[in-house]
């Protein structure tokens, strides 16, 4: 067996969208990363081998930026079909690209070893090369969602339901329990010009009608909908009994699409079966226990926390232990805003040192983790743990301390970085402030980069062709500007494709004549930025919402000169400052 040891500022543990946004977090903030992945891809139940769609916040305008949005972007950029190869590969690429990030795929964690309430280092197997690696680091971010760090660290963490009377929550049973909610495979499925046989494997479960009853399984619905109510094992424990789990788990796939295809009642003669999962994704299991426990009535409270790292907007969701084995409807939903706002002390340990976490196993109930589990709130959770992480190693100082000492540092960092903090405005520089902006274009130094029911849109249209400007008192050093584009959270502008699931950066079940998918037209591709006259970037064919520059020098005017759109005939602009 060979060994390498390997040192790094910030280690992440699990490459889903949690820990691909930590570790990418974490390497912009200038701490040396790694990230260590048990399986061949990242993406989690994002990716190829599970294939759940990466949802978040409902409402308009309530979608998750940030790095989040930056890969969702960069998909429908390189992705007009949606296909999963091309999005496995978007995931690599973001990861791949950072120079702070050294990448661990097939790599396992098995062990760690712990010095004065701290982890020093864990082991992990990595199964292509047979390496064990031994990585030490001064922060450690668990985004496994099975909380892989937790026991042998001695991290306190839960598993399982609280019971009603602890919280007073109402999605609570009335006893404490182990269950959880439990794990899906999913099934895609491809419309061809024939008719098309299925012939099912032996092991198969035996599906009928009533057995699926709330649950959409007509062809022509599932164009905007998946298999996730193909659901079992919350009733058991979803680590100990994963195997077990997901052989019954594949009986029943088969078997559903065994029912759909051969009982010539579902529009299904003409339809392939085109993946079936064979990697379980799961929904809950272990999560940490951190200096705040989320419960449901602060939730639907809204979550107004001075400590606000992120938020969440999908309702509460909580699905039966037993799954599809219910035989009822296949969740429980509880209304709660969009936003809810999610606090620091949520995502590190109450006693482990230097311990963080992020994604469905962060420190919250089992009916708050109902609404906060889903993969685009997990991907703020990520941002801000990474960017929490490294700032601490920077000031070698606790993930704790940093909660206590700098939360508003770290709030202006992730804002900075397109992260929205619902009810907070980003700071802008007193020398942006002091310049002489353009007419009418106020709106873009105010500190809020979207439109929010409280202030508007909060953007200025300007025409094509025709700058926005800045001109300073004196001459002063500007450092770098930062703009930020309208990408149309809502995807109103997105043509083509199944509208139904446009804003989502994959597709189930593909049609055969499917168009495929434009870009949103509010997108500004063309622009220039001119100072002093003399034109410092000509930038063509963006497809960025958040674009910051360097400018590194003294100017007395700087310009903005929006070129082209996407479509649209104006260029919309949330945002365009500097310091």
């Amino acid at each position: 067996m060979k060994k390498t040891e390997y040192s790094a500022d910030v280690c992440v543990v699990g490459g889903g969208f949690a820990g691909i946004c930590a570790a990418i977090s974490a390497a912009r903030t200038g701490a040396k990363v790694i990230l260590v992945h048990d399986r061949p891809m990242l993406g989690g139940n994002a990716s190829s081998e599970v294939r759940m769609w990466p949802m978040g916040a409902h409402g308009k305008n309530r979608r998750e930026t940030g790095i989040f949005e930056e890969i969702i972007l960069e998909n429908m950029r390189r992705n007009p079909t949606r296909a999963y190869p091309i999005w496995d590969s978007v995931l690599y690429e973001k990861v791949k690209n950072e120079k702070n990030i050294k990448l661990c795929l097939n790599c396992s964690v098995m062990g760690l070893e712990t010095d004065g309430g701290k982890i020093a280092k864990i082991s992990a197997w990595q199964l292509t090369t047979y390496k064990l690696w031994e990585i030490s680091a001064k922060i450690f971010i668990d985004c496994s969602g099975d909380s892989i760090l937790a026991e042998e660290s001695g991290a306190l963490y839960r598993h399982g339901r609280e019971a009603r009377s602890e919280f007073n929550e109402e999605a609570a049973p009335d006893t404490a329990d182990t269950q959880t909610m439990g794990n899906s495979l999913l099934l895609q499925a491809r419309q061809t010009e024939r008719a098309v046989k299925y012939i099912p494997p032996a092991f198969i479960r035996k599906v009928s009608e009533s057995d699926l009853k709330g649950r959409s399984h007509e062809m022509h619905e599932l164009r905007d909908n998946n298999f996730w109510w193909l659901e079992l094992g919350g009733d058991r424990n979803c680590i100990d009994d994963a195997e077990e789990i997901r052989d019954e788990l594949l009986a029943l796939s088969y078997g559903t699409w065994d029912h759909i295809k051969n009982t010539g009642k579902h529009n299904a003669d003409n339809w392939e079966l085109d993946f079936a999962g064979f990697l379980p994704g799961k929904r809950e299991s272990r999560r940490y226990v951190g200096d705040h426990l989320l419960n449901q009535n602060e939730v639907q409270a809204g979550g107004k926390f001075d400590d606000l790292i992120a938020y969440g907007g999908w309702k509460i969701d909580d699905h039966p232990p037993k799954g599809f084995d219910n035989f009822a409807v296949p969740t429980r939903y509880f209304d709660c805003p969009s936003p809810f706002g999610i606090p620091y002390g949520c995502i590190y340990s109450k006693n482990v040192e230097n311990l963080m976490f992020a994604g469905r196993n962060i420190s919250a109930t089992h009916a708050a983790m109902a609404a906060s589990r889903v993969m685009a709130t997990c991907a703020l959770l990520g941002q801000a743990a990474g960017t929490a992480a490294a700032m601490a190693t920077k000031l070698e100082i606790s993930p704790r301390k940093l909660g206590e000492e700098h939360i508003s540092e770290l709030q202006e960092k992730l804002m900075y970085n397109d992260v929205w903090l619902p009810g907070k405005k980003r700071k802008i520089s007193g020398l942006c402030l002091g310049a002489e902006l353009s007419k009418g274009a106020d709106a873009l130094r105010n500190g809020v980069d979207r439109p929010t029911d409280e202030d508007g849109d909060n953007g200025y249209y300007a025409p094509l062709g025709k700058a926005i400007s800045y001109k300073l008192k004196t001459p002063a050093y500007v450092k770098s500007l930062r703009i930020v584009f309208d990408s149309d959270l809502d995807r109103e502008t997105v043509k083509g494709g199944i509208q139904e699931v446009r804003d989502c950066p994959t597709i189930c079940n593909r049609p055969y004549d499917m168009p495929p998918y434009e870009f949103p037209t509010t997108m500004t591709s063309d622009f220039d930025i001119i100072a002093d006259g003399e034109k410092l970037y000509e930038i063509r064919g963006n497809r960025q919402r958040l674009v910051t520059l360097p400018v590194d020098k003294e100017i007395s005017t700087l310009s903005l000169v929006p070129l082209s759109t996407c479509g649209d005939e104006k260029a919309h602009v949330f945002s365009f400052d500097f310091e």
